[in-house]
């Protein structure tokens, strides 16, 4: 048997890839799921059917804020790496959620490391804190480099800024393998259809088979260094084969809006996005992040890792995907009348 891994927040999208790529390279995989009232495991169903169909992917239930359970279970399951991907990861619903957000994102993050910390005292483990480029917030320097000083905008970007020191704190206090990933955004077909990119293909696609009428966003001109999910999973796994822990920036290094990203998307479906967007104030921030550039030297040096997918092969990789579901939809439309 290889390594094994506990993944937090498995049934997301960065959560799925990794799954994927960990067990394609032997890992044994164990999953934290939240235990709700309807299953929320459609990201990773092609992996996980019963333990039968793939006895290298085990989900458990548990949360992050409960500190104690997640000691015990990382004590049973005794994981050689830890990625702690779990998270409020939404920035908008953090201005309304904003202690909640701090208990999952911060708080839930101190407990990984503290559970890590108490399973490091009997077997050594590997850490991976999802850090996030909304911490660089109203940017100092262009473009964001490791050494680049935080300035937090929203509650989800003051949370990952703690959680991201506590890491350090835990490697330099108790020689915790500990590593932060900074990674820029990055999207992909199984990006949630509350975040910009996909709530865009996902309309557009709808829009070009008469589903939908207009698709209301807030601030345009915010601009963004956009890479593929399934390329950014890869650099997580990396960190934590290196000789020593460190931080690194993962991103394209190049910036683009969302009028630009508007354009690919509904270029490609052969529509004018002006006819169909829409300004909504209930989308802008109180506080916004008008541009996040992030310098990936560091990783390409030290990691050998580089963003292999263009923002225009990732618009079209999710337009791609966007469109069968809207062809499906208007399918089920269809036959149902």
């Amino acid at each position: 048997m290889g390594k094994s891994a506990l993944i937090t927040g498995i049934t997301g999208q960065d959560g799925s890839y990794l799954a994927e790529l960990l067990l394609e390279k032997g890992y044994r995989v164990h999953g934290l799921v939240r235990r709700s009232s309807s299953f929320s495991t459609g990201r990773i169903d092609h992996l996980y059917k019963d333990i039968h169909d793939n006895p290298g992917l085990l989900l458990h239930y548990g949360d992050l804020t409960d500190g104690q359970a997640l000691t015990n279970l990382v004590m049973s399951l005794e994981p050689d790496e830890i990625y702690n991907l779990g998270a409020q990861s939404h920035v908008r619903v953090s201005f309304d959620q904003p202690v909640y957000t701090l208990m999952t994102d911060g708080v839930g993050a101190l407990n990984v490391l503290e559970a890590a910390r108490i399973l490091n005292q009997k077997k050594k483990v590997r850490v991976y804190q999802a850090s996030s480029s909304e911490m660089y917030g109203a940017v100092l320097e262009t473009p964001q480099t490791e050494s680049t000083p935080f300035n937090p905008q929203s509650p989800y970007a003051c949370a990952k800024v703690y959680a991201f020191f506590q890491t350090i704190n835990y490697r330099r206090s108790y020689g915790l393998f500990g590593c932060n990933g900074i990674l820029f955004n990055h999207e992909s077909p199984r990006r949630g259809e509350t975040f910009v990119t996909r709530k865009i293909t996902r309309a557009a696609t709808r829009i070009k088979l008469g589903l939908q009428k207009k698709l209301f966003l807030g601030n345009l001109d915010a601009k963004r260094d956009w890479g593929y999910a399934k390329d950014y999973v890869e650099a997580m796994w990396l960190m934590l084969q290196h000789n020593e822990p460190d931080d690194f920036v993962i991103a394209t290094g190049k910036t683009y809006s969302i009028r630009d990203f508007l354009d690919l998307v509904f270029s490609k479906l052969e529509l004018d996005w002006q006819k169909y967007v829409e300004i909504d104030p209930r989308y802008l921030r109180p506080a916004e992040v008008d541009l996040l550039l992030g310098d990936p030297s560091k990783a390409n040096r030290v990691l050998g890792w580089s963003s292999k997918t263009s923002v225009e092969q990732l618009a079209s990789i999710m337009v791609d995907h966007d469109l069968e579901l809207a062809k499906r939809e208007e399918h089920n439309q269809s036959f149902q009348s």
